[in-house]
């Protein structure tokens, strides 16, 4: 028999391969991807209200210690900086309208008491419209005050972060 009278079939090819089902590695995509963008905004969320809270820390100790400051800037550089922490730590929606006796008593909600409604916090409120400026006890104890509210602030985030 001569070669090219064999039986011969010709060369059978085998199906494309499909796009479904997908391979292993496309399902762990799939599954990787949305958690490492949950898990990125919740460290991105921690560490800027962590940092938010220590920087206000920092300032307030600078506000604390400045000699060029007269106590009329220092409580409106400490009223700003509340503001800031409040807004950082806090739904922008809750924080960012409150003024007045509002702001004092959303402040009293992070400590026992009513130690900026009723005590050394209301100045705060009251002191940009009052004619005299503010002793350096009254600066002191807002300091402290402030000082205390921002150690409540962290223990909030911690909480928070639990949750």
């Amino acid at each position: 028999m001569q070669p090219t009278q064999l039986p011969l079939k010709d060369i059978h090819l085998p199906e494309a391969i499909g796009w479904w089902p997908p391979a292993i590695g496309w399902w762990l995509l799939a599954i990787l991807i949305p958690l490492s963008i949950v898990f990125l905004y919740r460290f991105y969320k921690h560490l800027t209200r962590k940092t938010a809270i220590k920087t206000a820390k920092k300032t307030l100790a600078a506000i604390k210690g400045s000699q060029s400051l007269d106590n009329k800037q220092k409580l409106v550089e400490i009223s700003m900086l509340i503001r800031r922490v409040a807004i950082s730590v806090n739904p922008r929606t809750e924080v960012a309208s409150l003024t007045g006796r509002q702001w004092l008593a959303f402040l009293d909600t992070s400590l026992t008491g009513e130690s900026f409604s009723e005590g050394g916090g209301q100045l705060l409120a009251d002191a940009p419209y009052q004619s005299t400026p503010p002793t350096e006890l009254e600066i002191a104890q807002l300091i402290s005050l402030c000082e205390d509210w921002l150690k409540a602030q962290t223990l909030q985030v911690k909480r928070k972060q639990k949750l």
